[in-house]
């Protein structure tokens, strides 16, 4: 052997008796808890570490939801003109002999059930104006549908399906969402049913987003595609504490933005439509706000910019008869602070009937605090 494989071969064998050695002492450090818990060498000899597994939660939460498949029916007129270019283009969208028509579509959606007695809930947007409805449970059952009441001020409807001892989660409280919180999505996106995707809460509270009325959602990047909505948000304990609702989208797909109406929110609204059909909101005659900005808050006495305009009352309506008046600037409700118009109006609308509101407002540079009575708001409201 040359002298210089012999000193080559020497250097190698100095270098595997050190690492071994090193291995030994490393070893010896370890924990035994510590050592148990690393698992063992995976292909090629890689180290394996353990990541978050969600596969227990998601074995418990995946059987409560379910599938919806709605029937609408949509009357419209149209022409028997209406494919002919030259028609179009002649009269635009004034062709005539217009027949009535009526177009059949059909919604895929999500529900949850919440109730062993088999009650779901969903998303008023899923059934609205269906004819037939069906729901299909985990287990490929296929379940008659009675639908106990809708409310479009918070896209949130209750349906009961025929059963009993049936998977249901249980109810969250959404009012200790924390933003970076783990949560899974669970529906049925583009008709891939029972899926599972995983993601934060990014914001509590979010509104202005212009989906309903009453807004106060759950964002999170939980992956909610079409097909979603009324699925089940679920935290780490499997508790609901979110009904999937809708996405910011420019093309459609997911992008990262999802909103889930809270499960407190959902609980109550879903109760008061079990119980009576509808959902008796409270009403103060107070029918537009806006914003106070720097400039309208500076003339009206804003010290910081904050605060709400009342722009507009019903007359001899509960807002009225206390003594608000247009002009009046709104500045707490309840000792709390304003933000914008989207909390006072979250707060008009979570106002319970035959409560008082103690408004704190401005008028004409001084402060005054005016009691409103909460009414229960009419239909034509």
């Amino acid at each position: 052997m040359s002298r210089g494989r012999l000193l080559l071969a020497l250097v190698s064998a100095s270098s595997l008796l050190a690492g071994i050695v090193l291995g030994v002492r490393l070893r010896a450090r370890l924990d035994p808890a510590t050592e148990a818990a690393i698992p063992a060498s995976g292909p090629a000899g890689l180290l394996t570490l353990p990541g978050p597994d969600f596969s227990t939660i998601a074995r418990r939460a995946t059987p409560a939801v379910v599938n919806i498949s709605a029937l609408q029916v949509v009357r419209t007129d149209r022409s028997p003109f209406f494919s002919d270019p030259f028609f179009r283009e002649f009269f635009g969208r004034d062709l005539p002999f217009r027949i009535p028509q009526e177009e059949r579509k059909t919604s895929l959606g999500s529900g949850v059930i919440v109730t062993a007695d088999g009650l779901v809930v969903t998303n008023n947007h899923v059934i609205e104006h269906a004819r037939q409805i069906a729901v299909t449970t985990a287990d490929h059952r296929r379940h008659k549908v009675t639908l106990l009441g809708t409310d479009p001020v918070t896209d949130i409807a209750v349906l009961r399906i025929d059963g009993h001892a049936l998977p249901a989660l249980s109810w969250g409280d959404s009012s200790t969402a924390a933003v970076g919180e783990y949560v899974l999505a669970i529906g049925n996106p583009f008709q891939l049913n029972q899926t599972v995707t995983m993601g934060i809460i990014s914001a509590t509270g979010r509104s202005n987003v212009g989906i309903v009325d009453y807004e106060d959602f759950i964002q999170t990047d939980a992956a909610i595609n079409p097909g979603n909505s009324g699925g089940a948000l679920v935290n780490t304990r499997a508790e609901l504490i979110g009904v999937n609702t809708a996405i910011y989208s420019e093309t459609g797909g997911y992008q990262g933005i999802g909103f889930a109406v809270p499960s407190n929110l959902a609980r109550r609204v879903v109760e008061q439509l079990v119980a009576h059909g509808h959902v008796a909101r409270g009403w103060t005659g107070i029918a537009r706000i806006a914003d106070a900005s720097d400039e309208t808050g500076a003339a009206l006495g804003v010290t910081e910019g904050r605060g709400v305009v009342i722009v507009e009352l019903v007359r001899r309506s509960p807002a009225d008869r206390a003594g608000i008046e247009p002009g009046d600037v709104v500045v707490a409700v309840d000792g709390r602070h304003l933000a914008d118009t989207a909390q006072l109006r979250n707060d008009l609308a979570r106002a319970k009937v035959g409560s008082e509101l103690r408004l704190t407002i401005l008028r004409n540079g001084r402060r005054h605090e005016i009691r409103v009575p909460v009414e229960e708001a009419k239909p034509d409201a």
